[in-house]
């Protein structure tokens, strides 16, 4: 169903009657992980805000689809919403071949809520101590070092995947089912390097545990202004980040759809939770429906051959 279907309003939602009994937030990721912190943070927010009750629930797997698969078949409640994020949403769909929704199509962009760099990451005790180390053992050494990433075929994997090719390395993919997992394994040395959203990692590398060793945005990350881009590192141009926000069933009335855009964006503006956000290692951006809309369909379209060219596959 399209995104204009939602032109249409009942009688039933009249302006101002929603919600009348508790939204399900679908959290497409194990607990733990930067979208899960996110979900969690504007969720509680919302409740404590608008005297509503929103209930984060974790349907992990599958790179985030079953999450998306579940909200949508859910179908167009209003008592069914997501956190979406790029990963599931615009890379995803160009890895798997049966997914039963188009993200253009089957579900409406309602609000954006931050966007994030990926974090290359080291355990505090690791050899490496800029990016540059990490290249010079790299090439002498090709395809020994090990990343991980929250799975295969994700924005995080992929910006590992650019960075090689940037670099003109090849260091070892390892993909797990989430952020944390290949959190666990990268404090415990058992991997080389961790790449991650910021706010999966953030609270690792403010406790000394992690060692940042360069951002992928082109600009530094206002959480970690002492860690320098991977452009500044001397990969001109290399600009890689993920973005979150709350989605909707296609259908779902524009009441409900204008109801959670404003409440969310009036959120984004309380100074408490900005901080709380950035606390995280996320940067908060409130967007119009359409502008948010627009990205989606603009990421859709231009993820599709960054995933062709890594080669990419769902094993």
């Amino acid at each position: 169903m399209a995104l204009v279907s939602v032109a249409v309003l009942p009688t039933a939602w009249a302006q101002g009657s929603y919600p009348t009994k508790p939204i399900r937030m679908v959290v497409p990721f194990p607990p733990g992980g930067g979208t899960d912190i996110l979900s969690r943070l504007v969720a509680n927010k919302l409740t404590e805000a608008n005297h509503w009750t929103v209930v984060p629930d974790n349907r992990a797997g599958a790179g985030g689809t079953i999450g998306i698969t579940e909200t949508v078949k859910a179908g167009p409640t209003g008592y069914d919403i997501v956190m979406g994020q790029k990963d599931n949403l615009v890379v995803a769909p160009w890895l798997y071949g049966n997914l039963p929704w188009d993200p253009t199509k089957d579900l409406i962009a309602v609000a954006h809520v931050a966007y994030t760099p990926v974090v290359i990451a080291t355990s505090a005790g690791s050899r490496f101590k800029t990016l540059a180390d990490v290249v010079a053992a790299a090439k002498a050494a090709p395809d020994a070092i090990t990343y991980g990433s929250p799975g295969n075929g994700t924005t995080i994997h992929l910006a590992g995947d650019l960075f090689e090719k940037a670099a003109g390395i090849k260091i070892r993919h390892i993909p797990y089912k989430g952020s944390n997992p290949a959190l666990m394994d990268a404090l415990a040395g058992n991997i080389d390097l961790l790449v991650s959203s910021v706010p999966s990692a953030i609270a690792q590398i403010k406790a000394g545990k992690l060692r940042p060793l360069a951002v992928t945005s082109a600009a530094r990350s206002s959480s970690l202004p002492d860690v320098p881009t991977v452009a500044e590192s001397g990969y001109k141009d290399f600009d890689v980040s993920t973005w979150y926000g709350v989605f909707v069933p296609a259908g779902t009335p524009v009441a409900v759809v204008t109801t959670l855009n404003t409440e969310i964006n009036k959120l984004l503006a309380n100074p408490e939770v900005k901080a709380a956000i950035q606390a995280q290692g996320a940067e908060p951006l409130a967007m119009k429906v359409d502008q948010f809309s627009n990205l989606l369909k603009t990421d859709y379209a231009k993820w599709k051959g960054i995933v062709q060219a890594s080669g990419a596959k769902i094993e």
